[in-house]
């Protein structure tokens, strides 16, 4: 294939990884990895937002994947509103939890590293080949997140080979671990753990998948400060991914906020939230 308008290094084949071809072209057009003069002496996580906590659950047909809306500096709220999950393609999202604006470039870099493969190769990436190719761009990372501007996602889809939902979680230096049945990073994320534990059953449908989440990241906003609840008065409610055999979709807002509703009400009557039933049953 040649093309007189673009030089030769562009149409190199199997040239599949958008980063890889960006570092050769234009290396300066990928996200920096040392700190800009002028920051010495102060601790780097306290020069941007963060993102705090991510739950993911699976449900037989597919994967939840949610985040809080709250982003702080310090003892600061940044952002009351701020949306930390992402399509990553059509059949996988991916939450963000660490610095803010790392994160969400890194997610635009995954996104397109995604939609480059598909069109180079003509084929989708297998979800291990997707959870790997995160893994390569958190690993990029490492010089920040040693300075303190660390970016930890969490990685879910619906696997087309196996046909069940799958999550990976990741460290700072770009180990990748699959998770079973649910998982949780950030901030809140040991008590939206302890939460997931009590009330996570293998049989739930999807909807009742997204009310245990939602009630993981009402428990973890009621220990961490960092994890922003569902606002009534601004009406500002998780950001919630739902992906299936059919697509990834975001549940839109009317019905987050009905699930939410109904959870703090809930809470009214119990603030600490559905007990788990012993036996294997429903939560009372």
């Amino acid at each position: 294939m040649s093309d007189p308008r673009l030089p030769a290094a562009y149409l190199q084949p199997g040239m599949s990884s958008f980063s890889d071809f960006l570092a050769d072209q234009a290396p300066d057009l990928l996200p920096g990895r040392v700190l800009p003069q002028g920051t010495e002496g102060r601790h780097a996580g306290d020069l941007a937002p963060h993102g705090t906590t991510i739950v993911a659950a699976t449900f037989p047909g597919g994967v939840v994947l949610a985040g809080d809306r709250r982003a702080t500096m310090g003892n600061i709220i940044a952002q009351r509103d701020i949306e930390k999950v992402f399509p990553a393609d059509e059949y996988s999202a991916v939450g963000i939890a660490g610095t803010a604006g790392l994160a969400v470039e890194m997610v635009r870099l995954f996104q397109t590293e995604l939609e480059h493969y598909e069109k180079i190769e003509g084929s989708t990436l297998s979800m291990d080949g997707k959870a790997n190719r995160l893994t390569a761009l958190i690993r990029n990372n490492l010089g920040m997140a040693m300075q303190g501007l660390a970016v930890v996602p969490l990685f879910a889809g619906y696997d087309l080979r196996v046909g069940q939902g799958r999550i990976f979680s990741y460290d700072v230096t770009g180990g990748r671990y699959e998770e079973t049945a649910f998982h949780s990073v950030g901030s809140g994320s040991l008590f939206a753990r302890g939460s997931l534990k009590k009330l996570y059953r293998d049989d739930l449908d999807v909807t009742t998948c997204v009310e245990v989440v939602v009630q993981a990241l009402y428990d973890a906003a009621d220990d961490d400060s960092a994890t922003g609840g569902p606002d009534l008065t601004r009406r500002i409610f998780p950001v919630v991914q739902v992906i299936t055999a059919d697509g990834g979709h975001r549940m839109p807002d009317d019905e987050v906020a009905a699930i939410a509703d109904r959870v703090i009400t809930g809470r009214m009557i119990r603030p600490d939230g559905p007990a788990a039933a012993l036996g294997g049953g429903s939560p009372a």
